[in-house]
């Protein structure tokens, strides 16, 4: 994989998770310090045209890095953690917004993020730049079918909720969000599929006070995570 933007290749080469091989980086860009450090990988100086070629983006902030494949966790593993915080995304597919989700998912201490194999978003170099380096800490797990995942949580203890306006949805902070909790998050601009939707415990939804009538999902995302974060955290204070 060529990871390319400077938070994408310095978190992979400070998390330690993949190997990071060689880099490649204008004059400008090598002279970080965290490219010079004991163990840090060959920097070839190139002109900024030979980056964005190796990377395949012009959006990659002066260096570009050949690493080892993402390694995605199990979903079981994440289950087993106690009192869990999952991410599961339903059928999200772009990766600006999976990078942005992953990266308040990092950010809030969530255990780890589930993304199903097909008809989604997958950890890309665009996703992990848009996480700003979050997917190198945070784990990611593939599923075969989100509605099964969601039925082996619940067996697993946790309670699952759905992010959905409609009749049935209860305000997001009525549950207290304590214990094991899968929080749902569904596509862009259709929302939770019905079978997903149906194997959540409860759908919860965001007060929306202007004209618009929804949120973008990585937007949606944040709101939930830090309301659900401040609810774990009082109730173990």
């Amino acid at each position: 994989m060529i990871l390319y933007g400077r938070n994408a290749v310095h978190e992979a080469l400070r998390a330690g998770r993949r190997r990071v091989h060689e880099v490649w980086a204008t004059a400008g860009a090598a002279r970080e310090p965290w490219l010079r450090e004991d163990g840090a990988p060959p920097v070839h100086v190139v002109p900024a045209d030979e980056v964005a070629r190796r990377a395949g983006s012009d959006g990659h902030q002066g260096l570009c890095a050949r690493t080892d494949g993402y390694h995605y966790a199990g979903a079981a593993e994440l289950l087993r953690a106690p009192d869990p915080l999952i991410v599961a995304l339903d059928e999200v597919q772009d990766p600006q917004n999976l990078g942005a989700i992953c990266r308040t998912a990092e950010g809030v201490g969530a255990t780890g993020v589930v993304i199903p194999e097909r008809r989604a978003a997958e950890i890309t170099p665009a996703a992990c730049k848009a996480s700003a380096g979050a997917v190198e800490w945070l784990p990611v797990a593939r599923v075969r079918n989100l509605a099964d995942f969601l039925g082996e949580a619940k067996h697993a203890g946790c309670w699952c909720y759905g992010a959905a306006t409609g009749p049935t949805s209860v305000h997001y902070l009525e549950p207290d969000w304590t214990g094991g909790v899968v929080l749902v998050l569904g596509a862009e601009g259709k929302g939770l599929r019905p079978r997903v939707a149906g194997a959540c415990d409860a759908l919860v939804a965001l007060p929306l006070r202007g004209r618009i009538e929804s949120l973008n999902v990585s937007a949606a995302a944040a709101a939930l995570l830090y309301g659900i974060l401040q609810r774990r955290v009082d109730s173990a204070s």
